[in-house]
């Protein structure tokens, strides 16, 4: 190939600063011009390892595995919450017995959300994921209270299940009234764990946890057990069954 009447070499030198030279465009050019043979082509080095050759190296590092930073039922020590640490070991306790049974909970109203059936299947299929969301907020806030506090929060299923109270359901779908009933369950459960923590934690100073306790989890149990109480109620849906006083007068 020439331009001008001068002859291009198939190899152009660049200056490495040590006397030295490379081909232009590396391979990936190389590869496009046919007058480059394979025993020519520059032939790519090993990725070396970063330990070892102290290079940036992009492969990620998989499957590691290592000792707990933590063991679960421990608290860290000297932590600057002005709480003893046999406060912060009984708190952590009891907020993971209460984290595992809003979990279940939480868990519970997305089965019911998913399966509920029949004539209110609409409001119920709303109702229930709303409540669903509202108890992922008091879930995480409970596992940060724990963390908070020094402690190793509950967080994998099987852990949960094996530490909660509350019933477990069957895996089939169930009718409205045995879905509301077993929700109702559920949140007395928690509900009455709430009220004795609090106070609890009131007697222990720990102010941070009776607060939680209180004005998130009580109360947001409460309010959700009040939605669903209220659909239990057996009211006539168009015609009342019984005249009023006022009707029968008149």
């Amino acid at each position: 190939m020439t331009r001008g009447g001068a002859e291009f070499s198939r190899f152009l030198p660049l200056a490495t600063g040590e006397g030295e030279s490379q081909p232009v465009g590396g391979p990936c050019v190389q590869l496009l011009r046919s007058d480059v043979t394979r025993e020519e082509m520059p032939i790519p080095k090993k990725q070396i390892d970063t330990e070892v050759g102290g290079r940036i190296n992009a492969q990620p590092r998989l499957h590691q595995r290592a000792r707990e930073i933590q063991a679960y039922g421990t608290v860290s020590h000297a932590l600057p919450l002005e709480l003893e640490e046999p406060v912060r070991l009984e708190m952590t306790e009891q907020l993971n017995q209460l984290l595992a049974d809003t979990m279940t909970l939480r868990d519970l109203y997305k089965k019911c959300h998913w399966q509920v059936a029949g004539p209110t299947f609409y409001q119920l299929h709303l109702l229930y994921d709303k409540h669903y969301g509202e108890q992922v907020e008091v879930v995480d806030s409970i596992a940060e209270r724990i963390q908070l506090l020094g402690g190793i929060s509950l967080a994998m299923a099987a852990d949960v299940a094996e530490t909660t109270q509350i019933e477990r359901p069957p895996r089939g779908r169930e009718e409205v009234p045995v879905q509301l009933s077993r929700l109702l369950d559920a949140h007395q459960v928690i509900i009455g764990q709430a009220r004795k923590l609090g106070r609890r934690a009131s007697e222990l100073g720990d102010d941070g946890t009776n607060d939680l306790v209180v004005s998130e989890v009580l109360r947001t149990n409460e309010l959700q057990a009040w939605f669903l109480s209220e659909h239990l109620v057996n009211v006539p849906l168009v015609e009342a069954k019984e005249p009023s006083v006022t009707a029968g007068a008149a």
